[in-house]
């Protein structure tokens, strides 16, 4: 599996989103209306709009990236490593065009990928999406509109493990699991985000979470490759 892709070529990316403000009574009538309407389709019945708020940080529309980790995998002297870096904030115009300044320097060479768990469903689109909110121009990577499919430089972990088998999900924590790869999820998980972020205020401790699903992701394709994993004293934080 990915022998046509060489480690050294991707970009191990991952994001972390919270609702756009920390309280459903802050949002303005317009998108309260909206989030109302968004919500039905998943609100139990004795749930209201805001009760259900917390869930808004997953839609693009409604949430905002306050972390986006990337990695990449060098080699120095027959020794891998792993470098990690993370784009993160309060400011989403200024993480967001570091980040895209960062990828459009990466991927001028045509050869070169990006990959997450779940990054074609989730944490691509939404970059993309809040990047167009943000007024931002998307790096060519990203701007994927008319390509063919084998134009298009993503590589999903889970799309690779489902084997066509569209209607199965494997989180990442499981597959961590079963290949024996150290666990992402020894300090908060993603359900904590939001709480760690508005009520903590630290930034800092999303970023080290974010960048240890980042370099999960990165081992899981070693995994894949059938290649061995990089050494915890190998990783390397910007």
């Amino acid at each position: 599996m990915l022998n046509h892709v060489k480690a050294e070529d991707v970009l191990f990316l991952d994001i972390e989103t919270v609702p756009q403000l920390p309280a459903f009574d802050q949002v303005s009538p317009e998108l309260q209306l909206l989030w109302e309407k968004k919500s039905a389709y998943f609100r139990q019945d004795d749930q209201t709009a805001a009760d259900v708020y917390g869930r808004a940080g997953i839609y693009a529309e409604f949430g905002k990236i306050v972390c986006i980790s990337v990695g990449l995998i060098t080699t120095t002297g027959g020794r891998r490593l792993f470098r990690v870096k993370s784009f993160a904030g309060d400011n989403e115009t200024v993480l967001l065009s570091d980040f895209a300044d960062m990828l459009k320097k990466f991927a001028r060479d045509v050869n070169k990928n990006i990959c997450g768990h779940n990054a074609k469903e989730f944490d691509i689109p939404y970059i993309a999406r809040r990047m167009l909110i943000n007024g931002l121009k998307l790096p060519p990577i990203l701007d994927v509109a008319g390509k063919k499919p084998w134009e298009v430089k993503f590589i999903d972990t889970l799309e690779l493990w489902k084997f066509g088998d569209y209607k199965h999900y494997t989180s990442l924590n499981l597959l961590t699991t079963i290949f024996n790869i150290p666990s992402p999820k020894d300090d908060i998980d993603g359900s904590q985000v939001a709480a760690v972020y508005y009520e903590e205020h630290d930034v800092e401790r999303i970023a080290r979470y974010c960048e240890k699903d980042v370099l999960a992701t990165a081992q899981l394709f070693l995994r894949f490759k059938g290649e061995d994993l990089i050494d915890e004293e190998a990783v390397e934080h910007a």
